[in-house]
């Protein structure tokens, strides 16, 4: 692919010379500009040259210049989805992801099980659905430092404004920053496909390291955790450097106003930019920043609910569910992890119990997760703890309030699990977004539903009012405990009120329709040109504001030809006219990061 503003360079230095007295007859025109534009040895296998040698019309080119070929989109996230409805998933990030890559056609790059040696290797693409799959063995040697360490034991807890639960090492960050080295490395072998859309905090500076690479595409990030305000952010090491980063992106994407507002608030403070109209403008060019709220898939949650399961799940879902025979009981579904607020969870709702002894019980699911990490360890045995001396203050021996299970569970099985719990508890201390919520609300019998406790520092609880979901401070056990209560006793006629816009704003915005307004919004990143202008200038780069340098930079030209050749003062003057009209031009193509693109279809091609 030639750049754009090295063919412009080129072509303006070669009609420099015929400025002047030595050849000031000769005309700057259409097949001058293509032909010098034809010389320049294209980029194609160069780093980040991918795409078309040139941009010159040629009758292959006009061909498909009235074309919208599908979007060929790279998804990158630290983890890839296990794409089989039997097993166990719990997580956002997979669950959200693995029906998009699925329909869409996409290529989807993550981590694998397996360690590698740091050796470059072809992309291992396999085919699931429509879409692939390409999970790579990330280096050994900084692997810990990477995932454990730096990802999950400094950005993690101070992404959830939890500072006296990060541990800070400069060798993890060194470990973070070559695996994002690495990774970016992988991705380049599919760099010719049009979007990149990369996810979550382990990742926050490979856009930048795309961009060193030469991936000239629209590149783009979703933050799926919460972003803290600007003096939790300076408790991470090295949060300027890591910010100036992420403006390598295209788009940023959040899950809340709140999460967006303090990203915004970071670059006030310590860079001194300013967002207008959600827009960061950087010498690089431009960086929108948006809110995504992630949904789910309500109707392949209800096909969860009408599957058959394994005979070894079914026996493990009816034993639970023997139980509660005859009584009422509370769902909590979360990893084992400090910011999900389970212990405070397990006070709430002892408190109940004092007052309303065997009134309803708890069944709480927390699947280990960074069972590795110390502070995960540390907060497994709190829990545990917690739950039982609970059991212990108010079971018998036919009856236990709590019901813990240090298991997974497929969608399936949770779907069921769901549909039968009169309360569903989420009450996380942060959350991005907290798709559990979601799933509860659209597993219920529309009838007879349950109700939502919900943290107010759930991404869900922008999307669930309080006339909707009972939310909570899960900071105050007695909060959670009146919630818990309040549920319990509950009428039908409110529970059904309460339920009913949840699940209408469940059904109108989907997993689906939150990709697609990502996807949307990161190809208006792509670059365009009106095909009058294209065929003018043989070039395929610009955007609506350069519009008018285009213009300028042709009325200019057009000038210069119409001078009398014989008149030199006069050719000179407008010599000087196409110079300043070229570098005006030239100037914003510089962050354009050099993209070609599809053509809009012109009119006059009809």
């Amino acid at each position: 692919m030639v750049r754009i503003r090295d063919a412009l360079y080129m072509a303006a230095l070669a009609y420099s010379s015929t400025s002047g007295a030595t050849q000031q007859d000769e005309t700057i025109n259409q097949h001058a500009f293509d032909q010098r534009l034809d010389e320049i040895s294209p980029e194609l296998d160069e780093p980040g040259g991918a795409g078309p040698t040139h941009s010159i019309v040629s009758d292959e080119v006009a061909d498909v210049v009235n074309q919208q070929p599908d979007l060929k989109l790279v998804v990158i996230s630290n983890r890839v989805a296990p794409f089989d409805p039997s097993k166990p998933q719990t997580g956002g990030l997979a669950a959200g992801l693995e029906p998009v890559v699925q329909r869409s056609g996409a290529v989807w790059v993550g981590s694998s099980e397996n360690r590698g040696d740091g050796t470059e290797r072809p992309l291992p693409l396999v085919e699931t659905g429509a879409g692939f799959v390409a999970r790579l063995d990330l280096p050994a040697a900084d692997h810990a430092g990477y995932y454990r360490g730096f990802s999950n034991s400094t950005l993690w807890p101070a992404l959830h404004s939890l500072p006296d639960r990060m541990s800070v090492s400069e060798h993890d960050y060194e470990g973070y920053q070559r695996t994002n080295d690495f990774i970016a490395g992988a991705v380049f072998d599919v760099r010719d496909r049009d979007l990149f859309w990369v996810h979550d905090y382990h990742l926050l500076p490979l856009g930048a390291r795309l961009y060193e690479l030469g991936i000239d595409r629209p590149t783009g990030f979703f933050l799926h955790t919460p972003w803290p305000a600007p003096d939790m952010v300076e408790y991470v090491p090295n949060h300027r450097e890591l910010m100036k980063s992420t403006l390598k992106y295209d788009l940023l994407g959040f899950q809340t106003n709140r999460d967006l507002n303090n990203y915004s608030a970071y670059l006030r403070t310590h860079f001194g930019l300013e967002t207008t109209d959600v827009v960061v403008t950087t010498e690089r060019g431009q960086t929108r920043l948006k809110k995504f709220p992630i949904g789910i898939d309500p109707k392949q949650f209800a096909d969860y609910l009408a599957a058959d399961l394994s005979p070894a799940e079914q026996e493990k879902v009816s034993s639970l569910l023997q139980n509660f025979e005859g009584s009422k009981f509370a769902i909590g579904v979360d990893r084992l992890d400090y910011t999900k607020g389970i212990d405070k969870r397990v006070e709430g709702f002892n408190q109940p119990l004092r007052t309303e002894p065997h009134s309803i019980s708890l069944l709480q699911i927390a699947p280990s997760s960074r069972a590795d990490v110390e502070q995960y360890q540390k907060y497994r045995e709190e829990v545990e703890s917690a739950i039982n001396r609970v059991n212990a203050e108010h079971g018998t021996d036919r009856w236990s309030p709590i019901h813990y299970k240090n298991d997974s569970f497929s969608q399936a099985a949770l779907a069921r699990l769901y549909r039968a719990a009169h309360v569903g508890v989420v009450t996380p201390l942060r959350d991005g977004m907290n798709l559990v919520a979601k799933e509860y609300v659209a597993a219920q019998d529309p009838k007879n539903p349950g109700v939502l406790v919900l943290s107010k520092f759930a991404g869900a609880a922008e999307d669930f009012n309080e006339n909707e979901a009972l939310l909570v401070d899960p900071n105050h056990p007695e909060e959670i405990a009146a919630a818990i209560s309040r549920a319990t006793h509950m009428p039908l006629e409110e529970r059904v009120t309460r339920w009913r816009p949840m699940m209408d704003k469940i059904e109108s915005y989907t997993i689906h329709d939150w990709a697609a307004d990502y996807i949307s919004e990161l190809d208006k990143s792509r670059v365009t040109v009106p095909a009058d202008q294209f065929l003018h200038l043989g070039l395929g780069w610009t955007n609506e504001a350069q519009m008018p340098l285009y213009q300028n930079y042709a009325t200019a030209l057009t000038a210069f030809n119409e001078v009398d050749p014989a008149d030199a003062a006069l050719k000179e003057a407008a010599y000087a006219d196409v110079k300043s009209s070229f570098e005006a031009l030239a100037a914003p193509l510089m962050h354009t990061q050099d993209r070609l693109w599809v053509l809009p279809a012109p009119e006059s091609f009809a």
